[in-house]
């Protein structure tokens, strides 16, 4: 079971990687990676006061998972971003990568994600505002994009406070 010790930090050369796709015959290894997902992600919030997602790369999982809690826990299984909307907004990102900094980053306003549940079952969300900057954040990981990569420009970080 992993542990917060075990979440890759900001230059650990796996971030950078771009993930496979989940294969449907690796179904039975889906939810033993969602319980370290939802267990790391538990720890950062009881000891940062953060988390909405995780997604796999970020434990050296390198699939194209995503896992979101909300309201409710979200399983996103090789995602992809169609519609995004061309009207953007700024926002101060942060990342468990990166527990105490932040990044201003541009995101779009809103998007649509088609996905398969853990049932593989095709999916399609739409998204807007806070909820679409998360999904972009965690399908940035997917791709070996971290927020520091997208930053405004170099006066667009932060420590948080």
């Amino acid at each position: 079971m992993k542990k917060l010790e075990d979440l890759l930090l900001l230059g650990n050369p796996m971030l950078y990687e771009k993930s496979a796709p989940v294969l449907e015959n690796e179904l039975p290894l889906l939810m033993g990676w969602v319980v370290d997902l939802h267990n790391v992600m538990e720890e950062m919030r009881a000891r940062y006061g953060f988390g909405r997602g995780i997604a796999a790369p970020q434990l050296g999982i390198v699939k194209r998972l995503i896992y979101i809690n909300i309201d409710m826990p979200t399983i996103i299984i090789n995602p992809e971003i169609t519609g995004a909307d061309s009207e953007m907004f700024e926002v101060w990102d942060d990342c468990m990568c990166l527990p105490n900094l932040l990044v201003k980053v541009k995101r779009h306003r809103s998007l649509t994600l088609r996905y398969l549940d853990e049932n593989w079952m095709e999916q399609e969300w739409h998204v807007e505002d806070d909820i679409a900057e998360l999904v972009q954040h965690e399908y940035d990981h997917l791709d070996g994009i971290l927020c520091t990569m997208r930053a405004i420009d170099g006066k667009s970080f932060k420590w948080r406070t």
